[in-house]
């Protein structure tokens, strides 16, 4: 797989941000709980190192967060007074994202000043995928980009989408990587020199759609010799193998157990499946039943011990282990075995160890064990997809930009408020 070089991006110092407006597409995305409060702040914190070196900007910053028609859909209010905590240094919420309203207040920013947008997900567009060329048409780019002399991109979790925020901007403004970015590649190319064979992916979550697709790179790249299974996609391929007889309640459940059927088809030897599962009992506690006896009705909500025993023994073959997901409903303390022993098993192991994902980077400083593991990392979807030697949009677009700043093609093209 080709390393990223930094020298084919631009940095925030090639912007000279000093007294400039400047937009930052971050990836504030995050867990929140049942009454749509945030539940940890590891994006935020994050962001908040290139928002530093922004000081003396006026600058405004944009995230997508959750899903439309799920409960982490929620405005980006609370994410700002995070910031705000975490940088002591006022960040101002506004609740429009292209409109009059956000036009206004950025064209009256104020050096040092710090707006963010609310949701970008409340518009229609960030939820598609587009080439630049159209992306570059999108409202959210027309209204928005005249107001900056120049973008930084620092959303690495949402590297693998080609959102408008992602790659429509650096067609019309000069783009720089955030330090999120040289971060996350400089410790992927320190980790492609020195990882080894046997590679083991241990995935689980909720995003099935999403693991299915990762999973086929990594297989495909030989950047998988066993991939083992927990969380949703577990029970995709545990019912694909007609194994699971409970619904899944996920919205693409047909499609993705009939991916999972085929890739269990195509490579019969790569995964490994869960052989107990914890259920809840009448009493609402844990109890634990192999996959065979599991009652119809009933709803897995985290690995047993059994499949933990078996996962152990490849895990600790490994020569380089990467964990994305987690095992179970871990939110709940009754059903946070899984991942909890998963992740201690990696931390424990000889191999080169990477975690992906906010959730496992919360449980991991829970569990006291994050500077155990290698490399931590904040993104999913996008550094699995990394991994398999992927383009991610994200990527292409910071190159690009590079190449059209150094031949002075944003001068010649700059658009007029």
């Amino acid at each position: 797989m080709a390393h990223q070089n930094s020298n084919d991006f631009l940095t925030i110092e090639d912007l000279e941000p000093e007294g400039k407006t400047i937009l930052v597409r971050a990836d504030l995305n995050t867990p929140v709980d049942s009454k749509g409060r945030l539940i940890e702040r590891m994006r935020i914190e994050e962001s908040a190192v290139t928002l530093r070196d922004l000081s003396k900007s006026k600058v405004v910053v944009c995230s997508h967060q959750g899903r439309v028609g799920r409960s982490d859909y929620i405005p980006m209010e609370q994410h700002a007074q995070a910031l705000t905590e975490i940088l002591g240094r006022k960040v101002e919420f506004i609740d429009d994202v292209h409109g009059p309203a956000a036009r206004r207040r950025i064209s009256e920013l104020r050096e040092g000043e710090i707006l963010m947008l609310d949701n970008l997900r409340f518009c229609a567009e960030e939820a598609q995928e587009y080439s630049p060329e159209q992306a570059v048409k999108t409202q959210i780019v027309m209204k928005l980009a005249p107001f900056f002399d120049g973008f930084v991109l620092d959303a690495f979790p949402t590297a693998h989408r080609a959102h408008p925020s992602i790659v429509g901007f650096p067609e019309v403004l000069p783009t720089a990587g955030g330090r999120l970015v040289a971060k996350e590649l400089k410790a992927m190319g320190r980790i492609q020199q020195v990882e080894k064979g046997p590679f083991i992916a241990v995935l689980g979550g909720s995003k099935v759609s999403d693991r299915l697709e990762a999973i086929t790179a990594l297989i495909e790249n030989k950047r998988a010799d066993k991939v083992l299974l927990c969380g949703l996609a577990g029970l995709a391929f545990l019912k694909a193998a007609g194994r699971y007889k409970p619904d899944l309640n996920i919205s693409d459940g047909q499609a993705a157990v009939a991916r999972a059927s085929k890739l269990l088809e195509e490579y019969p030897d790569v995964f490994e499946m869960p052989v107990d599962l914890a259920i809840e009992d009448e009493a609402g506690g844990r109890k634990e039943v192999d996959v065979d006896s599991l009652p119809s009705n009933a709803k897995a909500l985290d690995i047993g011990t059994k499949t933990i025993q078996s996962y152990e023994k490849v895990i600790r073959s490994g020569g380089t282990v990467f964990m994305s997901g987690p095992a179970g409903a871990f939110e709940r303390p009754e059903f946070g075995k899984g991942t909890e022993e998963l992740l201690r098993i990696l931390a424990t192991s000889y191999g080169t160890t990477i975690v992906s994902g906010g959730h496992l980077s919360t449980a991991l400083k829970v569990f006291n064990i994050h500077s155990w593991i290698d490399h931590v990392s904040s993104a999913g979807g996008a550094l699995i997809l990394y991994l398999a030697g992927k383009e991610l949009p994200l990527i292409k677009s910071l190159q690009k930009s590079a190449k059209k700043y150094r031949s002075n093609e944003y001068r010649e093209k700059r658009i007029q408020v």
